[in-house]
């Protein structure tokens, strides 16, 4: 078992997209920071680097387009090198989770947020298996929980194990694994490699899950309240007029057919409007999951 979890931490997205090659182009194109004659698009790597690609290059030239200004998608190879950029402040936009614009809100400011499957919310959830006899987060004492990312993954980690505290069980109390995404935690509790898995309540929806797996085998134990989607930010230090046409473009996609194409790559069904404190329901499970040290 242990080896076919191991396994299972490094499995590939069921998604795949354009050839090594195009991923290679991508970096190689966005590697600089944003200079005056362009800005830089950072996605954050939840996906194989070549879907990303895919996804969203559209977006980057829809972009160039409607700012008049290049816009250059930059792909990180894994989650170190992404959030070395968020540090360094190499990308002007970006796209990533919960967390991550809460711990680069000093630098970061959000505009926007992600719709996805029509929703502009999602929750963290635990999923066990229905014959697994498990019905509730007590019972999850002393078993393997699989994580869907790792710990800075807002809805795959942070998320659930809010839940867990707040059903008296810690850290000590449960085996804690970690997949390379949400899709493979839950992949591997339909596999019988863990017990539980901590995901997104909206999984469960994702083609690539139900090519993968039987879902109708699985059943949520407990999930959170919802929380907004994954943002979209820019570096504060943008002048606000670029700011307010950058909010505006992402904002207007769902309004024309061409914006509904570069939507339906990404595999979104909207952008929408946010602010920094439709964040702070997720600031409060950050803190309690990870401490005060974990927010700026």
């Amino acid at each position: 078992m242990l080896k076919r979890l191991r396994s299972l931490l490094s499995f590939p997205s069921p998604s795949r997209g354009l050839a090594g090659l195009a991923v290679a182009l991508a970096l190689v194109a966005g590697a600089a920071h944003g200079s005056e004659k362009g800005l830089v698009l950072g996605v954050f790597p939840r996906l194989h680097a070549s879907e990303t690609t895919t996804r969203y290059t559209p977006m980057a030239e829809h972009l160039s387009e409607r700012l008049g200004i290049k816009v250059t998608l930059v792909v990180s190879r894994d989650f170190d090198a992404f959030w070395q950029g968020v540090e360094e402040q190499r990308f002007d936009i970006v796209l990533y989770n919960q967390l991550h614009y809460i711990r680069s809100s000093r630098t970061y400011q959000v505009v926007a947020h992600n719709k996805e499957f029509g929703k502009s919310t999602l929750a963290g959830a635990l999923y066990v298996r229905k014959d697994s006899n498990i019905t509730s987060l007590a019972q999850l004492r002393g078993r393997t929980v699989l994580f869907g990312g790792g710990e800075d993954a807002m809805i795959g980690y942070i998320a659930p194990m809010y839940l867990l505290l707040k059903a008296g069980l810690t850290r000590n109390d449960i085996t804690a694994r970690f997949a390379v995404n949400p899709l493979n935690s839950v992949i591997g509790v339909a596999r019988k490699l863990a017990d539980a898995a901590g995901s997104g309540d909206a999984v469960v929806e994702q083609p690539a899950l139900r090519k993968a797996i039987n879902t109708d085998e699985l059943v949520v134990l407990a999930v959170t309240e919802q929380l907004l989607h994954l943002p979209w930010a820019v570096r504060r230090n943008m002048p606000s007029k670029l700011r307010e046409t950058i909010q505006n473009a992402l904002v207007d996609l769902e309004n024309s057919e061409s914006g509904r194409r570069v939507l339906k790559s990404a595999v979104l069904s909207g952008i929408g409007r946010a602010e920094d404190k439709d964040y702070n329901p997720h600031r409060i499970m950050v803190r309690a999951v990870a401490g005060s040290a974990a927010l700026p």
